[in-house]
C-alpha cells in the first residue's frame, strides 16, 4: 500500500514548499495556524495525503469519531495533507504540507515529502515552528530564521544553524532535504511560557508576515491582526488577576524594552530555540 495517496496532479513551476506540524514544534499552535492561514488565503487545493497507518502510534495520537452530514459515525485519522496554490499577481507557486508530527518511521515519512518536492522541482523549502520562551505577550513577537547552507543564509538574511542536540520531525526533514540537495530554511516564533496551551494568533501573524517578506509578496492579515489584539487583551486580563504572574510579566517587559530589537533577531532567541530543543526531546 503506498504511503502517499494522490488525488490530483498539479502542474507547478519550481514552487516553494511550506511545512508545519502539530505537536512538539508547534507551541501555541502558531506554526500550523500560520500555514493553514496562508493555504486558505491563497486558495490552496489538496492533491495528496500521507496515509497515517505506518507513521503513528494511535494510542498516543488517537483518531477521532465524529458524525458526518448524514448523522453517521465516521473515524477521522491523523493525517498529513499536501496542497498547492498560486499567489495572485505573482509567479510564485507553493506546496503546503500540514499535519501532525508522526511517532514512527521518520526517515520514510520525510522521504515521501522529499520525493514530492523533487518531482515538482521545489526551489526552496520553509518549515514553520514555534517554541515556548521567556518573552512577554505584550511585545512584538520575535521570529528567527535559520538555514544550513551559507549561500541561502546570505541570500535570505537568515542565521547559520549551529544547533546540536535532540530534534523533531522538522530537523529530520531539513536533513533529508539537505541530502537531496534541496535548499531549506526554518522560521521559529516565540510564544510566552506562561500561556503554553492557548492558541497564539499573534505568533502565527508574525510567521505569516515573515513568510510574506521572504517571498516578497503582499498579504492581507486583517483577520489575524484582529485575533491577535483579542488574544493580547485576554492574556492581559488573566495576568492582571494573578500578582505573581503580573510581576513576572512586568520583568519580561522591562527586559524586552531594555533590549533594542535588531533588524534580524538572533542571539537570545536562537539560544531559546536550542534550549527548547534540548529540554524537550519528545512530546
Amino acid at each position: 500500500m503506498p504511503h502517499l495517496i494522490r488525488t490530483a496532479q498539479p502542474t507547478l513551476h519550481q514552487p516553494v514548499l511550506v511545512a508545519a506540524f502539530e505537536g512538539w514544534n508547534d507551541a501555541g499552535e502558531a506554526a500550523t495556524f500560520a500555514a493553514k492561514f496562508l493555504a486558505e488565503r491563497w486558495d490552496a487545493q489538496p492533491f495528496a495525503t500521507i496515509d497515517p497507518e505506518d507513521f503513528f502510534d494511535f494510542t498516543s495520537t488517537r483518531p477521532h469519531v465524529q458524525l458526518d452530514e448524514s448523522n453517521m459515525r465516521e473515524v477521522v485519522w491523523p493525517t498529513t495533507t499536501l496542497s498547492s496554490a498560486s499567489i495572485p499577481d505573482s509567479d510564485i507557486e507553493l506546496i503546503f504540507v500540514v499535519g501532525s508530527e508522526p511517532q514512527l518511521k521518520w526517515r520514510t515519512f520525510c522521504d515521501e515529502i522529499v520525493t514530492v518536492a523533487q518531482e515538482h522541482e521545489c526551489r526552496l523549502v520553509v518549515t514553520l515552528g514555534a517554541l515556548l520562551a521567556e518573552v512577554p505577550h505584550s511585545r512584538p513577537v520575535s521570529v528567527v530564521g535559520t538555514a544550513y547552507e551559507p549561500e541561502l543564509v546570505r541570500r535570505l538574511g537568515l542565521t547559520q544553524s549551529t544547533y546540536q542536540g535532540p530534534t523533531g520531525i522538522v530537523g529530520v526533514l531539513h536533513d533529508s532535504f539537505r541530502r537531496a540537495g534541496v535548499p531549506s530554511a526554518s522560521l521559529w516564533a516565540a510564544v510566552p511560557t506562561y500561556v503554553p496551551s492557548a492558541p497564539s494568533p499573534k505568533a502565527a501573524l508574525a510567521l505569516v508576515e515573515r513568510i510574506a517578506e521572504l517571498l516578497g509578496v503582499p498579504i492581507s492579515t486583517t483577520d489575524l491582526e484582529i485575533a491577535s489584539a483579542s488574544y493580547e487583551r485576554q492574556i492581559d486580563s488573566l495576568v492582571a488577576d494573578d500578582d505573581d504572574t503580573a510581576d513576572y510579566v512586568a520583568r519580561l517587559e522591562q527586559a524586552a524594552d531594555d533590549t533594542p530589537l535588531p533588524a534580524e533577531p538572533q542571539g537570545d532567541l536562537i539560544a531559546e530555540v536550542e534550549r527548547f530543543l534540548r529540554e524537550n526531546p519528545s512530546t
